[in-house]
């Protein structure tokens, strides 16, 4: 979906019309049928506003532009998964379980190592592949690159 249609979606499932939409977000009816017309796009206040409103990441309403993961153990990141800062905000860099409550879970990268490889290991991934996985994956991932 494009970002009209998200934002037109959000819209209309929260029961608002563009007039009190506009108001939420402190611009014009215009405006918000400009973006609903696809001939414009919210500015970066605006989409965080929208994106507090709706409770759903900047980059679910630009349509999922970006395929992000968490930057500290790797996994997939949706709206559901994304973490929040203590205000409420998203923070698209870190899944809920990685970073709670403006604080990081794991203190090291062995301590999410030796979690991971309990939760991911089975019959056909033994806990030494996924050891070797994780070594070469996580020093990749943003967090541990500090």
């Amino acid at each position: 979906m494009d970002t009209k249609e998200i934002i037109l979606d959000l819209r209309t499932k929260k029961g608002l019309s563009q007039d009190e939409l506009a108001q939420k977000v402190y611009v014009t009816r215009q405006a918000v049928s400009r973006w609903e017309n696809g001939e414009t796009v919210p500015n970066t206040e605006t989409l965080k506003l929208l994106s507090k409103l709706f409770d759903v990441s900047i980059n679910t309403l630009l349509g999922e532009p970006r395929k992000l993961i968490c930057q500290c153990c790797g996994m997939p990141l949706d709206d559901t998964t994304i973490s929040k800062e203590p205000d409420g905000e998203f923070n698209e860099e870190y899944c809920k379980w990685c970073y709670t409550d403006g604080k990081f879970t794991y203190s090291s990268m062995e301590q999410l190592k030796e979690f991971m490889i309990g939760h991911m290991s089975n019959e056909q991934w033994k806990p030494e592949e996924v050891k070797t996985y994780l070594d070469g994956f996580l020093p990749k991932l943003a967090h541990w690159k500090k």
